[in-house]
Order: structure tokens, then C-alpha cells, then sequence
């Protein structure tokens, strides 16, 4: 990958993505939203990655849109220099989200500095975040005259529910993450200087103790089973990879290292492994 404004590296199982605009407040660009969207589908496929780390250069995490272009920044006509028809318009921000989503490695947001706008946005479909106690943070749509964007008037009501929700994107008032600490937004609050640390010690444990396969069926469980209406559907699906699973080598060798008392040796890869009804939903084409 040829990256400008995102840098990205793997080593022992973590790859660490980092928004690179710190003269910027990593301001997110037309070129970062495409270099994050590559870099999520490369992760997926790579079976040297198990988790992934996202953080901010410097001392923010993303200050959300870049808005140089001026008044006319979200006008898609002007920004493209051509008619875009609304029907084939694709919210970049959603683009970021998505890829994300698919993305069948746990991600970790490390917000190590102010997050606001899509800096916010696009952390919400991140399986876990840490965040910096200082950190502003704000789903400033309504004041800048625009709505939510990155899928997140689907994520957000989920994470925190709805009346918390809705008070943050009607007012859309920007907050430090200590004052919100208790919203269920965040796994942990803590000083800035332990933002990063704290993420990587719960990507290492992720990377050093458990199976790929386990985790990304699990990822697929939790997060498709939002959608699902009722718990008897749930049932079904987990029941099907539940047994899947326990034909499976990484189920003999979870069992076995336990009783064995060492540290597991999983070995399932998810570009071979998978099981043939994965994935279980269907998806509209975007």
C-alpha cells in the first residue's frame, strides 16, 4: 500500500493503524478516508493480524472533517466538480465505517486526543474504545447544518441507547469523555499518556490467547445478532457455530492446553478455516 496520511504496521499479531494529519488534527481528507478503507481490507485478509489498534499522530485523534474547502465542504456537486445524482451518492464517513464493520478482526480505538464529527463517528463501529479523559469529543453535525453520518444513527442508539443519543446529536455539544465516562461509549477513561498502552495490552491478550476463528465467529455473533428479532434466532445461529466449532482443531487444543495448564497453540487461519455457511445474513449491495 502506498499510504500518505495514515501509517500502518504489524508486529506480533497487532497492527496498529495511525491517523497521520498531526499538523491537522488528523483532519480526515478524501486520500485518509480511501487509505483507511484499503488498509481495513488488508488487515482482513492478512492472517498475520488478529487485532487491529487505531490511533490519532500527535495530540489528536481526528478532529473530524477537514473543513478548508470552505461552506461548500459537504456539497458533493462542488467538491466533485460534476452533478453527483443523490441516488448514487455514498457518505464517505459510511465508507470508513463499513469497512470497518466487515472487518472480522476486533479493532480497538485508541483515542489519544480530541475526537469530534467523523472522528467520533468512525470509531463506532470499532469493537472497543479507550479514550483519553481530556478528550473533546462531540457529534457536532447539527451545528455545522448537516445530519449524522458513518452509519452512525445505526451504531450510536446501540452503544448507548437512545435518549443518550439523541441528546448528543440534537445539541450536538462537544464533551470531554471523564464528564460521559458511565454513557457505555467508552471501555475505559484514562490520562492521555495511557491511552495507547492500555489498548495494546488488551489487543496483546486478544493476539496471545485466543483462536482467530473463535474470535471472528464471535465478532459475527455479537454484532449481526443486534439485528436479529428475537433471542430463538440468535439460538439457532449460535447453536449452528457452536457445534461447527467443537469439531474443530482449535476447540481440541483450547481443551487440551487447559487441562495441560500452557498457553494455547491455535492454529485455525480465517483465510482457510472458516466454516461454508459463514456469513449467515444477507447484505444490500452498496
Amino acid at each position: 500500500m502506498s499510504l500518505t496520511q495514515t501509517r500502518y504496521e504489524v508486529e506480533k499479531g497487532i497492527a496498529e493503524v495511525t491517523l497521520y494529519r498531526p499538523d491537522k488534527m488528523n483532519a480526515l481528507t478524501q486520500t485518509m478516508r480511501k487509505e483507511l478503507i484499503e488498509i481495513f481490507a488488508e488487515a482482513d485478509k492478512d492472517d498475520s493480524v488478529r487485532v487491529v489498534v487505531v490511533k490519532g499522530a500527535g495530540k489528536a485523534f481526528c478532529a473530524g472533517a477537514d473543513l478548508s474547502s470552505g461552506g461548500s465542504t459537504f456539497d458533493r456537486t462542488v467538491q466533485e466538480g460534476q452533478k453527483v445524482p443523490i441516488s448514487e451518492h455514498r457518505d464517505g464517513g459510511g465508507r470508513i465505517s463499513l469497512a470497518v464493520f466487515r472487518c472480522r478482526k476486533p479493532v480497538i480505538a485508541a483515542i489519544n486526543g480530541h475526537a469530534v464529527g467523523v472522528g467520533i463517528t468512525m470509531t463506532l463501529p470499532m469493537d472497543i474504545r479507550v479514550v483519553s479523559e481530556d478528550a473533546k469529543i462531540g457529534f457536532v453535525f447539527a451545528r455545522r447544518g448537516v445530519v449524522p453520518e458513518a452509519c452512525s444513527s445505526w451504531f450510536l442508539p446501540r452503544i448507548v441507547g437512545i435518549s443518550k443519543a439523541t441528546e448528543w446529536i440534537y445539541t450536538g455539544r462537544v464533551f470531554r469523555a471523564s464528564e460521559e465516562a458511565d454513557s457505555g461509549l467508552f471501555n475505559y477513561v484514562v490520562p492521555q499518556e495511557k491511552v495507547v498502552d492500555k489498548a495494546m495490552a488488551i489487543a496483546k491478550e486478544i493476539a496471545e490467547n485466543t483462536s482467530a476463528v473463535s474470535v471472528a465467529l464471535s465478532k459475527a455473533l455479537l454484532w449481526h445478532g443486534l439485528a436479529e428479532e428475537d433471542p430463538q434466532s440468535v439460538h439457532l445461529i449460535d447453536s449452528r457455530c457452536f457445534y461447527w466449532m467443537g469439531h474443530q482443531k482449535d476447540s481440541y487444543e483450547g481443551v487440551r492446553s487447559f487441562l495441560e495448564k500452557r498457553a494455547p497453540r491455535f492454529t485455525m487461519k480465517l483465510s482457510t478455516d472458516m466454516p461454508d455457511f459463514y456469513p449467515w445474513w444477507k447484505e444490500p449491495k452498496v
